[in-house]
This record gives C-alpha cells, structure tokens and sequence, in this order.
C-alpha cells in the first residue's frame, strides 16, 4: 500500500496593526515545525517580500499558485489578528478543506502593557467571514505551537483531508448487477454521480473471466508471483489449477481497476462468479485488499464507498476488512460479531500459522476459495455510509476487537460501549448488516470528513455530537 500524500497549502497571514517582524518570524516558524509532518507544502514565498498574507493584491496570486499545485488542504495560521476577509476569498476560491488555527499569544510587555500579536482575536473575526464565505473550515484551539494538542489535531486534519480527497471524484468498478436476494444493496447511481460525484464503471462475468484467461494463457509475472506466496503461506496444499484462477482473478479485478481508475471494487461474490469461474472469490478480495484496493461483497456500492473512506482515514496505511455484522455475543451484552465468508485481508489475521484457505464451507461446494481466519485484537473504528429517499448518513463507531467463539470464515468479536445504541442505530437508520472496519480509533477524522463531502450527516454511534466536537477541541 502506498501512503497517501497530502499536498498542503500554506497560507500564513497577518495585519498591519501588530508588529510585521514578529509576525514574519511565526510564519517562518511555523512552516519549519510542520515539515516533520509527511506532507507536501506548496507556501506563498515571493508573492510578496513577508511570505504573508495581507493584501489584496496578493490574492489572485495565491489562489492561482494553489490551483496550479492542486492542494488537497489549505492551512491559514494567524501570525498576528490576520487578515480574515482576504483568508475568506482564498478558501472560497479553492473549495478544499480549510485549517484555522494560530499559536497562543506571548505575554504583553511589562513595561508597556503592549501585545505583539493578538491572535486569537483574529481567529474570532476569520471564523466569522469563513461563514459569510460559506467555506467549511476545522478550527483547532489556540495553544502552542509545539503542544501534544497541536501534534495531535494537525496529524488528524490530514488525514480528514485524506479521506475528502478519497471520496472526491470517486470511481467504483462494479462486476456484475447486484445478487437478486440482496434489496439492501441497491443504490441510487444517478443520484450518488449527482451529489458526490461517484462515478460506477459496470463490467461483466465474462468480462472479468476474460481477463482471467489471458492472464493465465500469457503466464502473467503477477500471476504467478502471488500464487508462489499464497502456496509458501496461506494454502501449500490447495490444487495447484485453483490457486492460479484465484490469483487471476485477483490481477483481473486490479487491471480492471487500473483501466477504468477505480480506487474500490463492488463484485457479485456469488453465486453467478463461482458457477462462471469455478472458484470461490474471498481469497483473491482478501489478497487485492491487502494491495490497498478494497473489494467489497454482494456488489455492495454504498459499502465500497464506506471502504474507501475508512481507508483513507488511515492515510492509506492500513486496509480495511469489509463485513457482516452477524450475531450478538450470546454470553456478552456488548459484543457482536463481525464476519464474511473469507474476504479479510491476511496481514490482519491474528495467527498466520493457523490461517488457511480452502473449501467454500457454507454451503455443499467444492469450489476453492473461501478463508479461515480471526483477525488480530485491537481497537477498530467501524463504519456505514447508506442513504435513501435522498438523504446520506455515515454511521461511525468505535469497538475494540476481541476474542470470543470460533467461527468459520473469517471473523472477529467487538465489545463495544453501548451494543443496544449501536443495533437500534443500525436497524432503524438507513443502514444494512454490511459495515467497513480499520484499525485504529477514526471516529473523529470521519466525523469531520462529512463537513467537507456534503449532504452526508455524520451519525456516531457512541457519542453525541457534542462529545464528537469536543474531541476535536481536546
């Protein structure tokens, strides 16, 4: 998986009132201390002789160098009160998400009575004009510069930033129509194209078991390079036929994707595949999940959505696991258990020793595929986007996953705060029993997500809004 780079603009600004140098030192500062984050900066030096913001002359300029980078963020520290009508026009200009934030003011002099800065006055009046703009923005609390508050919230603003530029011209490659029992899985792809500007590129079966033959006729180097792992760790006794069709189809759904530059696959995992190829598909979902393109079930395209953005708000580091939520802990009042057929990555199982592929299980089949694997304890953050009759929601909740009875396939338990919120949630919302997971505790950085997607509501599972914004104010 290949870690997304964020490209940040860096945008310091200032007014004439308070002292110019020092608010040239901050911006300076500023700019130095954010380059230990894994970030690309595209600033404004040599727009103007202050590497600040605070002319109206300079605004075209900085919009248009910007728009010439493409950056995928936009943050204004304030080096003194700033300038908050000419901050306001950038960000409207740009239309990406906006960080608002400025170091905590010095101590007034003592002889004096002088400020030098008066930061957070300006922080007031931006915010104000950010509004009057109609510019979404994160505000992060005025604290120091070098504070674990300040680490912590700028770390989480990217990868907010990742996951808006995840979802934004989002392609999708569908294989297949929907599996007829699966009602909940319809969408609305006009509507989605319309409001999120998600893009669904159908393929067909023998599209798809096209691509299969080729690659297995040609000798295909990706081919067989994963079959040479899956049969050194994963299924050293599988027939050596199957393990290459799985692997085919593994590369087949990543050329597809490629060709139509999709970041997700939603494919008919049965029944019609498995009678096309002779195989059961899980394996080769896991193996190209674990590549950093998820593959989602039952042509799931609400589900492939939600998988990309709880991936990208790992900044891509980690893969997602796509699945059920299927029975209540029949011992345990907040647990549940998550699980598919055998579609979770392999890097994520808890005992790779133990973890094998083989026999679809389910039902009476001899078709090789399915995987047999819990995936490893830990905090996960789960989540749902789903809509109808025109309205989107995301469901966000955080779990840990822990252990509990065994299951075929692969699976996982999470306890969570409140089961009962999270199943009435769930049932009644305009969700389904499909759910994306990721490692990690991403409720905060989903949460703010939705702000800058639009015409999505986030809709925590655990927390009430109040409690999700005071997260974000620390």
């Amino acid at each position: 998986m290949e870690k997304t780079k964020i490209v940040l603009g860096y945008c310091p600004t200032r007014r004439d009132v308070f002292d110019v140098n020092v608010a040239i030192e901050y911006g300076a500062k500023i700019k130095e201390y954010i380059k230990k984050f894994d970030v690309e900066i595209v600033d404004i030096d040599g727009i103007n002789e202050e590497n600040l913001l605070f002319n109206d002359c300079d605004i075209i300029p900085v919009i248009n160098r910007f728009k010439e980078n493409k950056v995928d963020a936009i943050f204004f520290p304030h080096c003194n009160f700033g300038s908050e009508n000419r901050v306001a026009q950038v960000a409207r200009a740009l239309n990406v998400p906006v960080l608002l934030w400025g170091p905590r003011d010095d101590m007034p002099s003592g002889k004096t009575g002088m400020r030098s800065r008066d930061t957070q006055c300006g922080l007031f009046a931006t915010g104000k004009m950010l509004r009057r703009h109609n510019v979404k923005f994160t505000y992060l609390t005025n604290t120091p510069l070098e504070s674990d508050y300040f680490n912590e919230r700028f770390e989480k603003f990217l990868s907010v930033a990742s996951v808006v530029k995840a979802v934004k011209n989002l392609n999708i490659l569908q294989i297949s129509t929907r599996p007829e029992p699966f009602g909940t899985v319809m969408c609305n792809e006009g509507e989605l194209l319309e409001k999120f500007n998600v893009h669904i590129y159908p393929v067909t079966i023998p599209d798809v078991k096209f691509e299969m033959d080729r690659l297995i006729a040609e000798r295909d180097s990706d081919v067989l390079k994963t079959a040479k792992y899956v049969k050194e760790n994963i299924s050293p006794n599988a027939d050596d036929a199957d393990v290459l069709k799985i692997c085919a189809l593994k590369t087949a759904m990543k050329n597809l994707a490629k060709k139509y530059n999709c970041r997700v696959v939603a494919v008919q995992c049965w029944t019609a595949l498995q009678d096309v190829t002779h195989i059961v598909p899980c394996l080769a979902n896991a193996l190209l999940t674990d590549e950093g393109i998820p593959v989602v079930c039952e042509t799931d395209i609400h589900g492939a959505i939600t998988a990309v953005m709880t991936q990208a708000a790992t900044m891509n580091e980690r893969p997602q696991f796509f699945a059920d939520l299927t029975i209540r802990h029949p011992e345990k009042e907040n647990c549940e258990l998550l699980w598919h057929c055998g579609n979770f990555p392999y890097s994520m199982a808890k005992d790779m020793e133990s973890a094998y592929a083989g026999k679809y299980w389910i039902n009476p089949s001899d078709k090789f595929g399915t995987c047999m694997w819990q995936i490893a304890n830990g905090d996960v953050t789960v989540a749902r986007f789903d809509g109808d009759h025109g309205k989107y929601s995301l469901f966000i909740g955080e779990a840990k996953a822990v252990d509990g009875p065994y299951n075929g396939g692969c699976y996982t338990w999470i306890e969570t705060r409140d089961w009962p919120r999270w199943e009435h949630k769930l049932v009644c919302g305009p969700y389904i029993h499909h759910v994306s997971g990721v490692y990690g505790n991403y409720a905060d950085v989903l949460y703010e997500a939705c702000k800058y997607i639009g015409e999505v509501e986030p809709d925590p599972a655990d927390y009430s809004i109040e409690e999700m914004e005071a997260r974000w104010r620390g």
